[in-house]
């Protein structure tokens, strides 16, 4: 981690508007997960039974944000259908006596008043976050990005918004990863603020080489934002990969002071890797009460074959 510069001292109470909308990019086009997302959105893929986006939904939900902005591009419609109401779907349900789907089904429908907008050309994170300034107007406002799930039993939106509320300015969420990854990320230099697990960010580089990280505080998918970012992206040029990074912008925020990390230590789970979405999947499993049991005793005997050099007794009772 990058050497600590010396606190501040605490800052006064500052009155902060209450956030009450979140933002979710929903544009990328998933070609890491070719062919299955060709037609189906990959913030659709399943978590269990559930599509990655409604964890992500939830999220916001729990954290008291009623509001919901999704920013979907072409071939996005499945994401639209899942939050909205299947009246035929809920029909057949209600016939059947069948309240356990039925309120599984209604449920997405129900979690906030959810809304929808289209990026048009995929131009990156920070243009996603531009795209919502109608909307958002001049309000504070949350970004969660659905590659990162957050355990439903965390707080961390919480925890930045109670920051947010106490400093006012941005809050970004942060994450100390080994210093051999730090380059998949956006990176923070930081200072101690004066409140445990929270730190002042300094300045931010997107995806830095090992050598020129500042630290090893990798920026994740949590975002408390000031409205004052919407005008500092309408000036970002296109930077790393041609697109225009929302790490450049709140770089020029950190630059005047007004940018704080939350360390975030618990659980999360990347979605946007196939082998961290599988083992999304086999964790989300093992924690639910009504898969949970079964699946794990599954799972220890499969595991064990596994060491054994064969399949285990499952696989051979499947080639028998």
């Amino acid at each position: 981690m990058g050497r600590m510069i010396a606190p501040h001292s605490a800052p006064r109470s500052v009155p902060a508007r209450t956030v009450r909308k979140a933002v979710v990019p929903a544009a990328g086009l998933g070609t890491r997960f070719l062919p299955a997302t060709k037609a189906t959105p990959k913030e659709m893929l399943p978590i269990v039974d559930k599509p990655a986006i409604q964890y992500v939904v939830e999220e916001a939900a729990a954290a008291g944000l009623g509001d919901v902005l999704m920013v979907t591009g072409r071939h996005k419609r499945a994401i639209e259908d899942h939050f909205d109401h299947a009246l035929e779907l809920e029909q057949a349900l209600s016939a059947k006596g069948d309240t356990v789907r039925l309120d599984a089904v209604r449920d997405s429908a129900r979690l906030a008043d959810i809304h929808h907008i289209r990026q048009g050309d995929p131009l990156g994170l920070g243009h996603a976050v531009l795209c919502a300034r109608r909307h958002v107007g001049d309000e504070p406002f949350a970004v969660l990005l659905g590659d990162d799930l957050i355990d439903p039993r965390e707080t961390l939106l919480s925890r930045m918004l109670d920051v947010r509320a106490r400093r006012a300015g941005s809050v970004i969420a942060l994450m100390e990863v080994p210093p051999e990854q730090i380059h998949l990320y956006g990176c923070a230099a930081v200072e101690p603020a004066g409140e445990d697990g929270v730190v002042r960010v300094t300045g931010l580089v997107e995806k830095p080489s090992r050598r020129d990280a500042p630290s090893t505080y990798a920026v994740i998918g949590r975002y408390v934002l000031d409205p004052a970012v919407f005008d500092v992206l309408e000036r970002t040029p296109p930077g790393r990969g041609g697109e225009i990074q929302l790490t450049d912008a709140l770089q020029e925020l950190a630059a005047g002071g007004t940018v704080h990390g939350v360390v975030f230590d618990g659980l999360r789970y990347d979605t946007g890797d196939k082998a961290d979405y599988l083992r999304t999947v086999v964790r989300m499993a093992c924690d639910r009460p009504d898969l949970g049991p079964e699946f794990r005793a599954w799972l220890k005997e499969f595991v064990a074959g596994l060491a054994d050099g064969g399949t285990g007794a499952e696989g051979e009772r499947l080639a028998a």
